[in-house]
């Protein structure tokens, strides 16, 4: 079998990044085994609307594939609840807003935290992936699981922002699942405002996870922005710019 290269995560656009702006600042957070890049033109937009914006790499993200096993979901948590903390020190308001296992972040912040405002983006409840909850049983003997080949979307993504790990640790695996367990057990703790972005042609979460999040959620003001014919990695797809025009919408009127 050929060997897979490691990507080189050298690029600006991987690094993390913070912009400058108002007293409402907002946090980006990638998804599971990406990096700030898949976060940052929708960063650029948020910043253009005169948001305060910070986009992170999780602890084991934008290195090397395997030095994900050597972090757990805590210190994911940690490094979220950490990014937060910065930004509420700096600014009147912090609102959240996340990718993949980056939403469900996202929901466990603002079921754990004061966060103004969120917006779970692609945000799995459940995965089409049924293997996903035996990854604790299996990480002993599989010790990593690759991705699918998404050379078919790459039409629909700015490839120039695609950066991420071409698989995971299998423990890692386990790790994601027990974020998804936690986020899903405890949404009637939210009650900020929400707005879950999702599209129809996501091929990874669950089709009912923007919905499952709707009924979840104590929140007065809740809606769902659905999207069509674009993937799961919808941030650097032709839709960008609409995710953070609405994401932007909903945070400013939540001050």
């Amino acid at each position: 079998m050929k060997h897979r290269a490691e990507v080189d995560f050298s690029a600006p656009q991987c690094q993390p990044f913070e912009m400058t702006g108002s007293s409402h600042g907002v946090l980006l957070i990638h998804g599971f085994t990406g990096s700030a890049a898949h976060m940052r033109l929708i960063g650029e937009e948020l910043h253009a609307q005169g948001f305060t914006v910070k986009g992170i790499n999780l602890p084991g993200h934008a290195t090397t594939m395997m030095d994900m096993a050597n972090y757990t979901w805590q210190d994911w948590l940690h490094a979220a609840k950490e990014a937060f903390l910065d930004l509420k020190a700096r600014c009147e308001h912090v609102s959240v807003a996340g990718l993949s296992m980056g939403g469900v972040l996202t929901l466990l912040l603002a079921e754990q935290m004061d966060v103004t405002a969120i917006a779970p983006i692609s945000a799995p409840t459940a995965t089409q992936n049924k293997l996903l909850p035996l990854a604790g049983i299996a990480h002993p003997f599989v010790k990593t699981i690759m991705w699918g080949d998404d050379s078919g979307r790459a039409k629909l993504m700015d490839m120039n922002y695609h950066y991420g790990y071409q698989g995971f640790p299998t423990r890692s695996g386990a790790d994601l699942y027990k974020l998804m367990t936690m986020a899903r057990k405890n949404l009637h703790a939210i009650t900020c405002p929400v707005l879950a972005v999702q599209s129809h042609a996501d091929e990874t979460i669950a089709p009912e996870s923007a919905e499952t999040i709707m009924a979840g959620v104590s929140s007065q003001r809740k809606g769902v922005l659905w999207l069509e014919m674009v993937p799961h990695v919808c941030t650097i797809s032709p839709e960008y710019k609409r995710i953070a025009q609405e994401i932007g919408k909903l945070f400013k009127e939540s001050e």
